[in-house]
């Protein structure tokens, strides 16, 4: 019997596409490696796009994702983003709570009717007043996370604690660490209940 093809899409903003990282893989990178290493058959694709926000990725990810997982594969849908909505331009947010909230409840809605789901909460940055928007965006998503029945995983609290997360991000571009900081990220997704490809 044929081995059973997994095909996975991480979508989302530069922390899914790994910005700041020498070795360019970022914490996606990192669990999918992880994935080939315990023996699974997986083709991972990064959909990450720099500065991109909820709004942003509503519109791309259907058209991005049915590309890349046909119907004959055992698929799975990775979204991480957030972080983008809560920074400040001309004063205002990018993207008001109240649009993150329906953007976020929209896709995980329509992705868990697809394939296998789960969103990894946004991490924190080296800015103190964006962390707490940040912070109050990630109480939202794990609400509504829960009531569309898709697996969230908190990682601000912990990266935020995480003395090598934070070093790293102030010393890069104020928010993205470098390779050390995705590898503490990867080990919360490798160790969250709902990660498919355990060792």
């Amino acid at each position: 019997m044929m081995p059973t093809e997994h095909r996975i899409c991480f979508v989302g903003d530069s922390f899914v596409q790994g910005t700041g990282d020498p070795q360019c893989l970022g914490w996606a990178g990192r669990v999918a490696a992880a994935a080939c290493e315990s023996g699974y058959d997986l083709s991972h694709y990064n959909l990450g796009i720099r500065r991109d926000t909820s709004s942003d990725v509503l519109d791309r990810w259907q058209s991005e994702c049915s590309a890349r997982l046909p119907p004959n594969t055992q698929n799975y849908l990775l979204f991480s983003f957030g972080v983008n909505d809560t920074v400040l331009e001309n004063g205002e947010r990018r993207v008001p709570l109240e649009a993150s909230v329906a953007s976020f409840r929209r896709i995980l809605s329509e992705a868990r009717s697809r394939s296998q789901t789960a969103f990894v909460g946004p991490p924190p940055v080296s800015e103190a007043a964006q962390n707490q928007r940040i912070q109050e965006l990630c109480g939202h998503f794990q609400l509504a996370a829960h009531a569309v029945g898709v697996p969230y995983l908190p990682v601000y609290e912990a990266l935020q604690q995480d003395a090598v997360w934070m070093r790293e991000a102030a010393a890069g571009d104020g928010s993205h660490p470098s390779a050390a900081g995705y590898e503490c990220l990867s080990r919360l997704v490798l160790a969250a209940d709902f990660w498919w490809f355990k060792g």
